[in-house]
């Protein structure tokens, strides 16, 4: 297999072991609730506990990187089918359609579905892996039964930074001096507790990129938070969001579909923007990095600085007595216990980097995204890993085996050749550090001298040997 098929697996396999755990790192949640959790989770999931318990030391000792398997190849227990973990999922997949149905008639559709072999399958066995995740008949039966939900209540994590709520909102269109119309869109990050907007910004579309450009800003200026709740837009949706956060110990929470009360804080936040919006058409701005500044303005001293009406209703209903001029989420921010938790710069860049495989041609050129870029005519005809930031890709890295990474920027024909181009690694397995000719030469070199030099000595010996005859 190759490296890069490897590493997306590996990662591919980290996140879906982190979506798994994701809840169970939480370290608000009591011990109760967090052993009812593991169970709900491991017989959800067709997993068993212990791999839950073996997940959670990984990854508490190890971050996100603790996850990532070591090695593709699964060691199978003697007598059981090459293709069982299929097997299995499907099994599990049959009870959970209908929970009724016996081991017996699970395993007769499995071998007439060709899944497994006749007589390939075992009763006892079939049935003890299904009880271990979770669907015996017991296990079943109490599942059935359902489970007591819970009315639907406001919520308000207690200190800063334990839990941040994100959405996108249209913004204003705004029209450039040459007449172009250009739609706008906000995305921003609101934490959960003081109602501090800790990154807001207008973008010119709507795509993934901006979400993940809103959680770098802000992790930058604030530091990590444990988690994050969005709604299930496409842009919230993808693995490359997850994957980034994931790096940095972040869980991603989603609210439940038509769940509205859930993402009340942000919506409050929004009819300040709509009042933006309001105020903006009267400006008239003409560009984007325009309507950035104002609105930077206007959110720091109409949203910031300003009391907030559920800020004192949260600690009214604790009965604590909040000033007559309340408190402002700034102030609330500010003054929280809970310290903040920084990573280094280059650490965070890593974890939002895209990674993109690509053939480089003759020239030591490639394409990303329809734009030509130039790395290097050693690496001529090899495949090597780009390295970017989708928000700035004027320049990106280019990583090839051990060489030391480097920028490649985009390709712009000068009016002179380069006088000295490189030789290509891909004539060679790797990088050479030395010259083998010149070694090979230098071989060569000493032992002819060192058989003239012999010769000399010996005829000089014969000649001292007929003197003294």
């Amino acid at each position: 297999m190759k490296d890069k098929e490897v590493r997306k697996w590996q990662d591919d396999e980290a996140l879906k072991r982190f979506r798994l755990i994701s809840p169970l790192i939480d370290d608000g949640t009591d011990e109760g609730k967090r052993l009812a959790l593991r169970e709900e989770i491991a017989a959800k999931n067709g997993i068993s506990k212990r791999t839950l318990y073996r997940y959670e030391a990984a990854y508490r000792a190890d971050g996100f990187n603790g996850l990532r398997p070591q090695d593709r190849e699964k060691h199978r227990v003697q007598g059981l089918p090459e293709n069982w973990d299929e097997i299995l999922g499907q099994a599990i997949q049959l009870k959970r359609e209908v929970p009724k149905r016996s081991v017996r008639q699970i395993i007769k559709i499995l071998e007439t579905e060709g899944w497994a072999a006749p007589g390939a399958l075992k009763k006892s066995t079939l049935q003890r892996h299904l009880y271990d995740a979770g669907f015996g008949v017991k296990q079943m039966k109490k599942v059935s039964e359902g489970r007591e939900k819970t009315s639907s209540r406001r919520f308000c994590r207690p200190h800063r930074m334990e839990l941040v709520q994100g959405d996108i909102k249209y913004g204003p269109t705004i029209v450039t001096a040459d007449g172009e119309k250009i739609k706008t869109y906000l995305s921003s990050l609101i934490d959960d507790h003081s109602r501090l907007i800790l990154q807001a910004e207008f973008y010119d579309n709507q795509r993934e990129e901006i979400v993940e450009d809103t959680f770098h800003k802000a992790i930058l200026k604030y530091g990590v938070f444990d988690a994050t709740y969005l709604d299930n837009g496409t842009q919230y949706r993808t693995d490359t969001l997850e994957k980034s956060l994931a790096r940095l110990g972040i869980r991603v929470l989603h609210a439940r579909v038509r769940a509205a009360e859930s993402k009340g804080k942000i919506e409050k936040y929004h009819q300040v923007v709509d009042s933006f919006i309001e105020e903006i058409r009267v400006e008239k701005v003409h560009t984007l990095s325009e309507l950035n500044y104002k609105w930077k303005v206007y959110l720091e001293q109409e949203y910031q600085k300003e009391a907030h009406a559920g800020i004192a209703e949260y600690y009214q209903s604790y009965g604590v007595d909040v000033p007559s001029c309340g408190i402002t989420p700034e102030q609330e921010f500010n003054r929280d216990t809970r310290g903040l938790t920084f990573v280094d710069v280059h650490v965070v860049s890593e974890a939002f980097l895209h990674l993109e495989t690509r053939q480089i041609d003759n020239a030591g050129c490639f394409t990303l995204n329809g734009i030509r870029y130039e790395a290097s005519a050693a690496l001529a005809n090899v495949e090597a890993v780009i390295a970017f930031d989708p928000m700035n890709t004027e320049s990106v890295e280019v990583r090839y085996r051990d060489m030391e990474p480097f920028p490649a920027h985009r390709l712009r024909i000068g009016a002179y050749a380069d006088k000295k181009p490189a030789v290509s690694v891909a004539m060679t397995d790797e990088l050479p550090e030395t010259s083998r000719l010149l070694h090979a030469l230098e071989k060569k070199y000493k032992e002819d001298h060192h058989e003239t030099a012999y010769a000399l000595s010996f005829e000089d010996y014969g000649k001292e040997g007929t003197d003294h005859v």
